[in-house]
């Protein structure tokens, strides 16, 4: 691979590894400062924040569409255009995300119930989701931020951004769970307007920076024209769709793993955790191919997007295969960090190995599904994500699990499978050149 393209790559990939790097840290953070409260706090943070993820999904698909559509724009040399549909998402969110927010704030009292009974948990865990989900507005701002930063390889802003809003968000956490600087203590409810706060600083931030580097393409001067919009949303729903999908697959997954029994849902959760974290690169490589691609198909070029997909592929497996190794050769030494239970270690020991091989797996889908995403082609990825984890992956994994009496082995068996065949599929897509015709 030609240096100069390796460099491309890694100076978009490189800052957005850093700001997902500071969400872990934040989660971690927050995970040990809401500890000190209890179990039921604790329990009530961790569920509520799934539940936060899966009521935001479907609007942080905006960010898949402003990068598709602003990175074509930027590739054609109207980066004016891309600046309008960037205004146009914001205007967006800002209609429709208030409303979304009141409806979800309405009937969290009555749902989370159903979630999780012990009151204590729904004691803290309702007022924690309310200021959380009272703060999507700005969850989808800053995504739509993202989108355009990262289309206009401006990724450090986006990276310096997150990593401000972090900051401030454990800061606040700080002073409004235990009532620091005199300052009321709120307990968990803090978290939530910690984290909440934290979200409209960074969509200022973000404003501010838009003012200072955007102005004179048109930040908040114009939106986008009719056909513009279209395609906005046309990518925009598909990807949120699928985030959708996703998150509550994973719920699903969970509910399967806990019949199967209690120590496999514990070995199953520290699994996810260390998967979620070590596929960190391959998602920022993927967001980082998305940009290429559409900026290649922008300046005319369908052949160079086609390559540019197959080099990220080439040192995202790479980068992967090599964090997989640890995985693979001494997975106990790494479930240890989180599980101290011998037997409950061993469960994972295999379904940790599975992880390790099938790191270039992971690869494959992230490079290819947003390059996908990049060419505007939501909408055949999103039926992809969603038939192999709703249609194939959850089905077998009930079949094998609690009907069978398999264990969590065979059930990580098949999710690896699911992946693998999802991996399959995004690359035929790819080597089909079908999205080279698609009009964004």
């Amino acid at each position: 691979m030609d240096p100069a393209r390796r460099q491309r790559i890694l100076g978009l990939a490189l800052p957005i590894i850093g700001g997902m790097v500071s969400q872990n840290l934040l989660n971690i953070v927050d995970t040990a400062m809401v500890g000190f409260l209890g179990d039921s706090a604790l329990a009530a943070v961790g569920l509520g924040g799934f539940v936060v993820f899966m009521c935001q999904a479907l609007i942080l698909g905006i960010s898949t569409g402003v990068q598709s559509s602003a990175a074509r724009k930027k590739g054609e040399g109207r980066v004016d255009r891309a600046a309008a549909i960037l205004n146009t998402a914001l205007l967006l969110v800002l209609v429709i995300a208030p409303i979304f927010s009141l409806i979800l704030m309405q009937i969290v009292p009555t749902l989370f119930p159903y979630l999780n009974s012990d009151a204590a948990v729904i004691e803290h865990g309702v007022p924690y989701l309310e200021w959380r989900l009272g703060a999507i507005v700005f969850v989808g701002m800053n995504f739509a931020f993202r989108g355009y930063w990262n289309a206009l390889d401006m990724s450090r802003v986006y990276m310096t951004t997150l990593i401000l809003m972090h900051t401030c968000n454990i800061i606040l956490n700080y002073v409004l769970i235990f009532g620091n600087f005199g300052a009321p203590a709120y307990g968990v409810a803090g978290a939530g307007m910690a984290s909440a706060i934290s979200m409209a600083i960074g969509t200022a931030i973000y404003f501010v920076l838009g003012c200072r580097h955007a102005a004179k393409d048109g930040f908040l001067k114009g939106l986008a024209t009719r056909q513009e919009t279209v395609s906005l949303v046309r990518i925009s729903l598909p990807a949120g769709l699928q985030q959708l999908f996703f998150s509550a697959g994973l719920v699903a997954m969970f509910w399967i793993i806990g019949k199967v029994g209690t120590p496999e849902l514990a070995a199953a959760n520290v699994l996810i955790t260390v998967l979620l974290f070590a596929i960190l690169p391959g998602l920022a490589m993927g967001i980082a191919c998305a940009t290429l691609v559409g900026q290649a198909l922008g300046r005319k070029e369908p052949e160079d997007a086609y390559q540019w997909a197959w080099d990220v592929a080439k040192v995202t497996a790479v980068l992967l295969t090599v964090l997989g190794i640890p995985m693979w050769l001494i997975p106990d030494l790494v479930s240890s960090v989180f599980i101290h239970n011998p037997e409950t270690r061993e469960l994972a020991r295999w379904p940790m190995r599975l992880i390790g091989l099938t790191m270039p797996v992971e690869a494959m889908v992230f490079v290819f599904m947003h390059a996908l995403l990049g060419a505007g082609d939501a909408r055949r990825v999103m039926l992809v994500g969603i038939g192999s984890q709703w249609l194939l992956f959850l089905p077998l994994a009930y079949f094998f699990g609690p009907v069978l009496g398999f264990g969590l082995f065979t059930i990580w068996l098949l999710q690896g499978g699911s992946r693998a065949l999802s991996a399959f599929m995004y690359v035929t897509m790819w080597r089909g050149r079908h999205w080279q015709r698609i009009v964004v």
